[in-house]
């Protein structure tokens, strides 16, 4: 079946393009969520209208885009995490957290859609990471994560907080013990 695509659709083409698909991928897949539409000679020339007012607008926002990409190129990004065994993080970096961060230093919001990386970063260390912002401008950013160092007053609490288990548990025991004692001292007297 031949459709007209949409939108870029990985490994079968670019918007604009004409491709030959199986029917069921075409049924269940591309149309319904957009991506295609059926190849008539009516919606091949809505399509290039669409694309060629696409690409003049892309054209003006392309300038901003490429003024977008100095600011964010070499930038580079520090997160702190807390480590378990393994140099492992508790949690995970994501491109949510990368696109937040990003946006914060750089005074421009970034779509989270627009950082690349394949899967949230699980590990301390430094990562080369690429910001889609068209096609063929794709700045590059380095993102460090690094071990959180544990306050002071939190590994003095820890102490604290077990010696006070330790008291509550001790305070348990006597009342356990106080309770038992008048009981036996009742039979006594009877």
């Amino acid at each position: 079946m031949k459709v007209v695509l949409l939108e870029d659709v990985p490994g079968k083409g670019r918007a604009g393009e004409i491709r030959e698909v199986s029917k069921g991928y075409a049924k269940n897949f591309l149309l319904p969520r957009g991506l295609a539409l059926i190849a008539t000679p009516a919606v091949k020339k809505r399509v290039e209208l669409r694309l060629e007012k696409e690409r003049l607008e892309e054209s003006v926002d392309r300038e901003k885009l490429v003024e977008l990409a100095q600011q964010i190129e070499g930038k580079e990004i520090r997160f702190k995490a807390r480590i378990g065994a393994g140099e492992r993080l508790f949690g995970s970096i994501t491109a949510a957290d990368v696109a937040e961060e990003l946006s914060g230093t750089i005074g421009s919001v970034v779509d989270k859609k627009k950082i690349d990386i394949e899967k949230p970063f699980r590990q301390t260390g430094s990562y080369e990471i690429a910001v889609k912002l068209a096609s063929d401008i794709r700045p590059k950013i380095t993102v460090v994560i690094e071990e959180e160092e544990e306050k002071e007053t939190e590994i003095e609490q820890k102490p604290e907080k077990k010696r006070e288990k330790e008291e509550k548990q001790e305070k348990k025991k006597r009342k356990v013990k106080a309770e038992k004692a008048p009981e036996v001292k009742e039979d006594k007297e009877d």
